[in-house]
């Protein structure tokens, strides 16, 4: 047979389709792993050097998607990734000031970004105090971007306090706050009463900052607050009286965001919430329909029918600096990343893609988003206040846990049979871990709050679902009962949900205190399992605000869905503990709402 030059050709064909096949599915698994993982596959090849920083949560959506972008790079011969953490700044703080705990914080990090230097000063003087070595480098942290605290009020009623043409400050609010009168001083009567959105200092940088704004407001000062003023009658008077007009407080500003926008939709706004201390990015988040802030979302709702406006409080008020701070235990191949992170944040594109999101830059420039039809003015005269010592700081919290709102509040645990099963990974159960979390969050109360126990599942009380375990008193007298019934709860039965959410919040209706912050904390792993009963249209039109529903779905099995639902329909807020390692950090981001 003669020789044909087409027969080898053919037989290269099938190899040549293979290697675009394979081609094409590499770099189908690299657009994959880069979506759905931490950081996208290195670009680079050698020793690679990775750091982990822990960031506050108000800007952790951006600065992922610029670590994926920077991961890669070639930094002193190996090849660079960032992975991006998420850390609420007080919760970071403490971990920090103690001696950070893998077992129970998470990776260590070597890079820390909370969203304020305050919590830089906090950490020297808690970890001095502790006797601890303090893991951050002396003098001032170089900031990511800057954000000033401002009142978010919605539009009608900062018109109604005269805003624009008026400076509006703590002065005003405190007194509106304390007018029996409330709204219909302004002549709108519909709008009830003055409400107070606002994070607890502990854990959030907003409230932080707000309650530091309240303090110098009381005394009349930009600088220099000192130990005396924060122990002076008068001041401690204003700071109270500001804090009575709280709905309650949360551990995120993002909370209050999510309920008023649902609260718009409803047509309600005005009715949820009077003023919200925010940084003022919130404000343009807010007013483009993602109060997450989380670029991912922008578009999926629409812009509120209410818009919020950014009001600068005329007394003064703190930036939210967003400090980047490098920690002391880094190698120097991970401090190297870390340096060279840092210029990237500071590089032109990567700061324009913040101010993209309502933040200022890093040199404090306006971006895109502050405009007017986005509810802030642009030239705005703002007065800085100067951050307290760290002593003067420490005292400041001190204070305010005496003379913040109290709380009377309902812990309902679920204590079906799944929770004894072992949550992963721990050689413990649901229900010792929860048992545990429980207990190590009750010093965050008061001796004058009021907490009560249930523990529920099925027929825990003849036909209830529910048993009463200690009644709703003091802390100061129920504070070791609480403790011992928490302590011998064990686990049985199915889990009778509705009912016992429905009768719980009953219960506190009948208990409630109008100058408390009323509400009930509900943890469960399950979801209903009885027949019979409430159902869940039942029980959602049975709910509203006059009682705050604080849902913490636990573990794998948890209806998270459906306990966002009823979180919702109370302007509460649902958490997610699906990893139940995570217990003893959610409950204490829970009670921080009290």
């Amino acid at each position: 047979m003669a020789y044909s030059p087409a027969r080898p050709r053919r037989r290269i064909l099938p190899y040549l389709l293979a290697v675009v096949l394979a081609i094409g599915l590499i770099a189908g698994l690299r657009w994959f792993f880069g979506r759905s993982g931490e950081s996208a596959p290195s670009a680079c090849s050698g020793e690679s050097a990775k750091i982990r920083v822990a960031s506050s949560q108000d800007k952790i959506w951006i600065l992922r998607e610029v670590a994926k972008e920077y991961s890669g790079r070639t930094v002193a011969g190996r090849c660079a990734e960032v992975v991006i953490d998420e850390a609420n700044s007080g919760t970071a703080m403490r971990a920090l000031a103690r001696g950070w705990k893998e077992q129970t914080d998470g990776e260590r990090p070597d890079v820390w970004s909370p969203a304020a230097s305050a919590w830089v000063t906090l950490l020297r003087q808690q970890a001095a105090g502790a006797d601890g070595a303090v893991p951050v480098a002396d003098g001032k942290p170089v900031p990511i971007v800057t954000a000033p605290l401002v009142f978010a009020m919605p539009k009608p009623m900062a018109e109604a306090l005269g805003w624009p043409g008026k400076a509006i400050g703590w002065a005003e609010l405190a007194g509106l706050a304390a007018d029996p009168k409330g709204w219909a001083k302004y002549g709108h009567p519909e709008w009830g009463q003055f409400k107070l959105g606002k994070t607890n200092p502990n854990y959030s940088t907003s409230g932080l900052n707000a309650t530091i704004g309240a303090y110098f407001a009381a005394t009349g000062t930009t600088s220099d607050l000192t130990a005396g003023d924060i122990t002076d009658a008068r001041t401690r008077d204003f700071v109270k009286g500001v804090e009575q007009s709280i709905v309650h407080y949360g551990d995120i500003s993002m909370t209050f965001l999510g309920n008023l926008l649902r609260a718009d939709d409803r047509g309600e706004s005005m009715a949820y919430i009077s003023a919200i201390t925010v940084e003022e990015n919130s404000v343009t988040d807010y007013n483009r329909g993602n109060p997450s802030g989380n670029p991912a979302t922008l578009g999926e709702h629409a812009p509120p029918r209410t818009p919020l406006v950014a009001v600068s409080p005329k007394e003064g008020t703190l930036f939210s600096d967003h400090p980047y701070v490098p920690l002391t235990w880094m190698d120097p191949a991970r401090k190297a990343v870390a340096d060279d992170f840092l210029t990237y944040l500071h590089s032109a594109p990567v700061q324009a893609k913040f101010q993209s999101y309502g933040y200022r830059g890093f040199d404090g420039k306006l971006g895109p988003q502050a405009t007017r039809e986005n509810g802030v003015i642009p030239d705005a005269t703002i007065t800085t206040l100067n951050l307290p010592t760290p002593t003067v700081l420490d005292k400041v919290l001190r204070s305010w846990s005496e003379l913040r709102k109290r709380a009377n509040v309902l812990i309902v645990v679920d204590k079906s049979g799944s929770m004894e099963e072992e949550a992963t990974g721990t050689g413990e159960s649901r229900l010792e871990l929860a048992k545990k979390a429980a207990i190590n969050a009750l010093p965050q109360f008061r001796g004058d709050d009021k907490v009560g126990l249930w523990a529920f599942s099925t027929r825990q009380d003849g036909e209830k679902d529910y048993r009463e375990l200690v009644p709703i008193d003091a802390m100061s007298k129920i504070g070791p009962a609480l403790r011992d019934e928490l302590g011998g709860l064990t686990a049985g039965g199915g889990t009778g949900l509705y009912d016992t959410t429905l009768a719980a919040v009953e219960r506190m209706r009948g208990a409630r205190d109008a100058g408390a912050i009323n509400a009930v904390v509900f943890l469960t792993d399950g979801k209903n399992e009885k027949n019979g009963g409430s159902d869940l249209a039942n029980l959602l039109g049975r709910l509203n605000p006059d009682v705050r529903l604080f849902t913490i779905g636990y573990g794998e099995g948890a209806d998270q869905g459906v306990l966002k639902r009823i979180a919702e329909a109370t302007d509460g807020a649902a958490y997610d503990s699906s990893r139940a390692d995570t217990i003893d950090q959610v409950f204490t981001s829970v009670i921080s709402n009290f």
